[in-house]
């Protein structure tokens, strides 16, 4: 008798219940959950440092354009001037300044505007592609180098 009270007791307690699997499903969800939401908030905190770095070079560009013309490009002739020769530059390099006409880390062109030829703006939307916004959102632009 003791030996059938044994193997009962035994194939009772074998695996695991409804109650046990669900609570570890529960935790693997909010472990899970909070993974992500880090991973994603740094790759955004990565997309504005990236935007940053690429305004810095942008502008670096532009300046030897300006050593080079004595000018920036205008408005009009935009980032492109760096890319591909406008009329009357001068010194101009084999290659342009840069390789292609940069997009922004969320696929935006960058915003660029010279009214004189001795300064410029240069900026990103940031995340929204529109003017103001708050977080990944915030416009970014050479006064947050």
């Amino acid at each position: 008798m003791k030996k059938q009270n044994y193997s009962m007791a035994a194939k009772a307690s074998a695996g695991f219940t409804m109650i046990e699997l669900m609570v570890v499903i529960v935790i693997l969800g909010v472990l899970g959950g909070l993974v992500a939401v880090n991973v994603f908030e740094n790759v955004d905190k990565s997309r504005v440092q990236a935007a940053k770095t690429d305004i810095s070079t942008i502008a670096q560009a532009l300046d030897l354009f300006k050593l080079d013309n004595f000018k920036y490009p205008t408005t009009d002739m935009g980032l492109d001037a760096l890319v591909n020769q406008p009329d009357g530059a001068r010194g101009w390099p084999t290659n342009g300044y840069i390789k292609k006409e940069p997009l922004d880390p969320w696929d935006t062109p960058y915003g660029y505007i010279s009214s004189d030829g001795q300064s410029f703006e240069l900026y990103s939307f940031g995340a929204d592609a529109s003017q103001g916004g708050e977080g990944t959102a915030a416009d970014i632009s050479m006064a947050d180098l």
